[in-house]
């Protein structure tokens, strides 16, 4: 197969260039010709292959990665997202995870081991040189910030000058990559302070450190939540936090991109406990796994509807009475759940990223309920006017009363809803439970058994009391 380029597209989308010379690869991955795929691919650029990668299947994916080389294979495996990486080397030997670990640098290498068993982790690391700083760091519970850390930071003495100071960081220039600041310890290298950029360049070659020094806003301890590590760097508003052990030595920083890590990997913890699945799913994970992780939370929601399901039988008299009322079951108990989820959502939100905290129940529970009060009564007003003009066409038995049940059902379920949403996450996080677990089933199904009652309360009062 001769060399062809390949034309980078729309993120996700196959270029029209690409479809035949894709179809070709696929053939050839299918015939295990790997010598004619590498030399298909030769010269081509990482973000080329990484696209390449990710069109293909994923089987044949992982065939064509654990094909290429460990030097070109490290390139394309920085460039794609962190959990590709796992997904992509899910099926990988010892033997090639050992030796992509070797060529990645010791930030990258902790993000891909820390995905898979402790057992395979220990095996690659036995095949790794010098791996006790990989080790080190995998010691670290998940999610913590000994395990987000980078080790890429400067520390300065504090008896020494500028010009000390300036050539140390010099030295360490390409290991660092990005300065943000560099950290002052004292002679037995506990932390003291930090220096900017500007520290150094405003100040003559002689001046001392500890003369220039800033003071240190925060630090955390490698045991750290990352949730907790991110109020943190919001509250105080800094780029980097330095992490320190227990006698005060600096053993890494959290940086901007670690920040940006911790958000994205919190935001999809959150969204995967509000849809009822657990936070650790991944596309590609296997049938067992599937089912392990999401049946649990279907057997909840099964609960759930099964006692709505039941407070409806309790009132099979009165749906006897006036079968119409079983129309308005499924608008109650829908407008429930979107009021609550509305509410739920806003809150963990605001819990997330540091705008509400447990203090904040009364004023947010005040707030919701006048709010709810209003958009349940806007909403109970539509639904009354729609009763009484569907009224024209359908007989309808007193249908002014029918739109009044419904109508204040509606009112009362949405405010409830609203009010529960917002304040149950709130009231989880005082008990450090993690807010989100309260939205989706949690959420839905206690709402669909509180709307429940709830019409069928008002309706027996108002529409069958007639």
């Amino acid at each position: 197969m001769r060399n062809q380029r390949w034309t980078l597209g729309e993120p996700g989308e196959l270029h029209p260039d690409n479809r035949e010379l894709l179809q070709e690869i696929e053939h050839l991955i299918s015939e295990d010709q790997r010598d004619e795929v590498m030399r298909a691919v030769r010269g081509w650029r990482p973000a080329e292959i990484m696209e390449l990668l990710i069109l293909l299947p994923l089987r044949k994916a992982r065939k064509f990665y654990d094909w290429m080389p460990p030097g070109p294979a490290v390139k394309v495996l920085v460039a794609i997202s962190p959990d590709l990486r796992s997904v992509l080397m899910q099926e990988s030997g010892i033997a090639r995870m050992a030796a992509i670990a070797e060529e990645l640098d010791e930030d990258d290498a902790v993000e891909l081991l820390s995905d898979f068993p402790d057992e395979m982790v220990e095996a690659v690391l036995e095949r790794v040189p010098h791996a006790e700083a990989l080790h080190d760091r995998l010691e670290f519970d998940q999610d913590t910030a000994g395990e987000v850390m980078s080790n890429k930071f400067v520390v300065v003495r504090d008896d020494w000058n500028v010009g000390m100071a300036t050539r140390a960081i010099r030295r360490k220039a390409a290991m660092i990559e990005k300065f943000y600041e560099a950290y002052v310890v004292d002679k037995d290298r506990r932390l003291v302070g930090r220096l900017k950029l500007r520290d150094l360049l405003l100040n003559k070659k002689k001046a001392l450190i500890r003369d220039i020094m800033r003071d240190v806003s925060i630090t955390v301890h490698p045991d750290a939540d990352q949730e907790d590590v991110l109020e943190l760097a919001t509250r105080y508003r800094v780029q980097t936090i330095p992490v320190v052990n227990d006698e005060d030595h600096v053993i890494g920083r959290i940086t901007v991109e670690e920040l940006q890590h911790i958000i994205r990997d919190e935001a999809e913890e959150d969204m995967m406990l509000m849809s009822g699945v657990a936070p650790d799913t991944l596309p590609d994970h296997s049938l067992t796994k599937i089912i392990r992780g999401r049946l649990p939370w279907l057997i909840g929601g099964l609960f759930g509807a099964g006692v709505a399901g039941f407070v409806v039988g309790n009132f099979e008299a009165e749906l006897k009475r006036a079968a119409i009322l079983a129309t308005f079951i499924p608008v109650v108990m829908a407008m429930a759940g979107n009021a609550g989820i509305q509410a739920s959502t806003v809150t963990v939100q605001g819990l997330a990223t540091g705008n509400l905290w447990t203090g904040d129940l009364g004023r947010r529970f005040t707030k919701e309920l006048i709010g709810s009060l209003i958009n349940g009564a806007i909403v109970a007003a539509l639904l009354v006017v729609l009763v009484l003009a569907l009224a024209v066409f359908v007989d309808i038995h007193e249908p002014e009363r029918l739109a009044v049940a419904a109508g204040l059902s509606v009112a009362i379920v949405t405010s409830l809803a609203a009010t529960l949403g917002s304040t149950i996450p709130l009231v989880l996080d005082h008990f450090d439970i993690d807010p989100a677990v309260a939205t989706g089933v949690f959420i839905t199904t206690g709402n669909d058994i509180l709307s429940v009652l709830v019409y069928f309360a008002i309706a027996s009062s108002i529409y069958l009391g007639a």
